[in-house]
């Protein structure tokens, strides 16, 4: 899998974590922070080899595919 790094918040310091990323594979890399509030992981249902991760609002931005030319 090869991986286009396509941003990070900005207002992350000093790591610049969350990060997102596209692959060549029609998908999606997000690197966040590991959700580990039991509550919230009783609702969902996580398969092994599988995990959580929060990002927040602002990274939305880093999805709309339009804007940088990655529309296939």
């Amino acid at each position: 899998m090869r991986l286009t790094f396509i941003g990070n918040d900005p207002d992350s310091n000093p790591t610049g974590s969350p990060t997102v990323y596209r692959t060549d594979r029609g998908s999606w890399v997000v690197q966040g922070w590991v959700v580990t509030d039991p509550q919230a992981l009783t609702q969902m249902d996580i398969p092994d080899g599988e995990t959580a991760v929060e990002i927040p609002d602002r990274m939305l931005q880093f999805f709309r595919q339009g804007d940088r030319g990655l529309d296939s």
